[in-house]
This record gives C-alpha cells, sequence and structure tokens, in this order.
C-alpha cells in the first residue's frame, strides 16, 4: 500500500492541528513498516530547514511554492494539478487539515477537525471563515472517506454538510508520553523562569473568542473575590484573531495584576507548566477534540471544561464539567476545586487514568484500519 499524505501543517504550524499531524504521521511510521510513506509539503513559511520524518519506506516531495500560493493555486483558482504530479501513483491520499487538494486516481481522505467556522462564525476571522465554508463542503464531497477527531465532529459533518454516515469514522487524537507529573523542581524551575510566584489557575490555547476567556477571566474574577484566593489566573497562547476583547476583559477584572498572559510556550515546557497548576481550565464554546485537557489530566492535574462539543467525549468523568456560557457555574466549579483538596487529587488519579486510554498509536492502528477499510470501496 502506498500512502500519500499532506505534511505541510505539521511543518508550519507549531501546535494545534500541526502537532495533530506530526505525531499522527510518526506512530503511522512506527505501527507499520510495510506501507509506502510518501509526505506532500509546501514550502516551508520560515526560514529554518523542514525536519521530516526519515525512515526506509518513506519519501517526500516537496511543492516548491509557498503553502499561501499552492493554496491559491489548489483552492481558490481550483487548478486541477493533482498531488500525483508530485507524489507519483498512490492508494490513498490523505490530507489531515480540513482541505483535500486535487487527486486524480488515489483513493481520497481529508480529517475535519472541527465545524467551528460553521457553528460560531462570529468568532473566526472573516477571510478565513469565508475560505472555509467555500473549500471545507467541497473536500467533503469530493472525498471517498471523511476521518474526525471526535464522535461530536463526526455527527457535524454528518448533519452539517451531508457526508454519508458509512463513509465517516473518529480518529481522536492522543497525550505524548512526555505529559507526565513534572518533579517538583522542575516545575518549580519553570515557575521562577515564568516569573510566577503565587499558586495558579491555568489555561492554554489560542488567544480567541472561541476559548471562551472572557467567560473565564470573569468566573475567575468571581470566584476570587467570594473566596478570598490567592491564585492568579495563567493564560499561555499566541494571539490569534479577535483577540482585543479578551484583554479588555482583564482590565475590567479587579485582579487585573493577577491575570498572566505567557503567550507562546515551548512544547518542551508544557509538561512543567501543566504539573504547576493547581487547577486547569478549559471553558471553550467549541472544540472539535480538546488536547489540553487530556494534557493536563495526563501531568495529575484536576480540570474543569465546558460541557460544549466533545469536550465531555474526551473528558468522561474524570474532570468537572459546567455549561459552556455559565459564569456562576465555572466560578463555582473553579473554587470547589481549588478549595477541597480530597476532590483535586481524585481527580488528578482519575485524570491520568483517563488520559491514558487516548495515545498516538492507537489513533494510528485506527488510522491504518481507515485506509486499509477505504481500498475495499
Amino acid at each position: 500500500m502506498r500512502v500519500g499524505i499532506e505534511y505541510t501543517a505539521a511543518l508550519n504550524q507549531r501546535a494545534g492541528i500541526g502537532r495533530f499531524v506530526r505525531n499522527l504521521v510518526s506512530s503511522l511510521l512506527a505501527t507499520d513498516p510495510q506501507v509506502h510513506w510518501v509526505l506532500l509539503h509546501a514550502a516551508l513559511n520560515g526560514a529554518d530547514p523542514a525536519v521530516l520524518p526519515h525512515a526506509p519506506n518513506v519519501t517526500t516531495a516537496e511543492v516548491r511554492l509557498p503553502e499561501r500560493w499552492l493554496t491559491i493555486l489548489w483552492h481558490r483558482l481550483r487548478v486541477p494539478l493533482p498531488v500525483e504530479s508530485f507524489t507519483g501513483p498512490l492508494d490513498i491520499f490523505h490530507a489531515p487539515d480540513f482541505v483535500l487538494p486535487p487527486v486524480q486516481h488515489a483513493r481520497r481522505i481529508v480529517t475535519v477537525h472541527d465545524l467551528a467556522f460553521l457553528l460560531y462564525p462570529e468568532c473566526a476571522d472573516a477571510r478565513l471563515r469565508s475560505y472555509l465554508m467555500a473549500v471545507v463542503p467541497r473536500s467533503i464531497q469530493r472525498a471517498d472517506f471523511v476521518v474526525a477527531d471526535s464522535a461530536n465532529t463526526q455527527n457535524d459533518v454528518i448533519c452539517l454538510l451531508g457526508a454519508d454516515p458509512a463513509r465517516t469514522a473518529v480518529v481522536p487524537g492522543g497525550v505524548e508520553a512526555r505529559f507526565q507529573p513534572a518533579a517538583p523542581e522542575v516545575a518549580a524551575d519553570l515557575r521562577e523562569r515564568l516569573g510566577l510566584h503565587a499558586p495558579f489557575i491555568l489555561s492554554i490555547g489560542m488567544i480567541e473568542p472561541r476559548k471562551n476567556w472572557q467567560g473565564l477571566i470573569r468566573a475567575y474574577s468571581q470566584a476570587r473575590a467570594r473566596h478570598r484566593l490567592p491564585h492568579q489566573l495563567v493564560l499561555a497562547g499566541p494571539r490569534g484573531w479577535l483577540w482585543e476583547n479578551i484583554f479588555e476583559e482583564r482590565e475590567r477584572s479587579p485582579f487585573r495584576n493577577d491575570i498572566i498572559f505567557l503567550g507562546y510556550v515551548a512544547d518542551a515546557d508544557l509538561p512543567a507548566l501543566y504539573s504547576a497548576a493547581d487547577v486547569f481550565a478549559f471553558p471553550s464554546l467549541y472544540e472539535g477534540f480538546g488536547l489540553p485537557p487530556l494534557e493536563a489530566m495526563a501531568c495529575g492535574t484536576p480540570v474543569v471544561v465546558s460541557d460544549a462539543a466533545s469536550l465531555p467525549e474526551v473528558v468522561g468523568d474524570a474532570g468537572l464539567t459546567v455549561p459552556a456560557e455559565d459564569t456562576d457555574a465555572l466560578a463555582a466549579a473553579l473554587a470547589r476545586l481549588l478549595l477541597d483538596d480530597a476532590l483535586r487529587a481524585q481527580l488528578a488519579a482519575a485524570g491520568r487514568a483517563r488520559a491514558a486510554q487516548f495515545t498516538w498509536g492507537a489513533a494510528a492502528v485506527r488510522q491504518l484500519e481507515v485506509y486499509r477499510h477505504v481500498l475495499t470501496l
């Protein structure tokens, strides 16, 4: 079996889908050495050299155009230049980042991570939303098979975009083995480097409205005022779009000086950052999967998440769940976790057990099953 995978996201995106693709492909290569893998990618956005997997059964193929121009060529101008022009003949071509380029003969698979652009259009950049609204439905129509990160997203692509239920499957993400409780001295060193000198509540993600960080800031301020908590609120992640209102919400808080925006945190520091937090909060309005709560649980940090989309499916009963837009409920959940040592210990243990069920090895096995099934269609 000769499988092509669109690998550009793995090279150009540090977090999010980039990490998803890197981890899935790495595990696929380790799971079945009999498959020949062809990793197709656009020219890199930055000046750093590409870091690509190397193995006897891996071939790489570069399209010598930046990602932006390749997107224009394939998806705006719709030039019918098939991927096989760069990869050679394939049995399967897998596009793991929402959109499917032209494919001539191979079976076509597309992974859709979420439909936030459709369900929460007010939370998305207008140009990106317009692009996804045009290209994602067309990709699903052209695909032989659609993969989703969660049962919730699978249901969304079936109900909202008309995917054939018999030609969809769920391949959830996994937690990397490096996510485990950090040694106290490692966590303490990171806190010192980041200037975090008080106990804290943590959230991680892109600074954008869909993450509901305005609601989290309000809930934090309410819980802290009512219970005289000493905790800071630490928000880690790069600025996305429509971030201005989130910073304005911080300025309205009486505890604004204890609401810390760290910006992007290096991947290598994430296990220690999760481990250093007393609670991890993730009240997102919509998530296709929701990897940060799983990583936090793997590090032994109790979590509270919203009841939106896939998050209850991912967290199960190993964390507290509150209505997505209920500030009072979120404030109460934060206070409950911070004031109840026994509950924190219980959820820390349950969270580690829950996170252990999600591995990239299991994801790779499931993805290979999908590839083999698609060849029978």
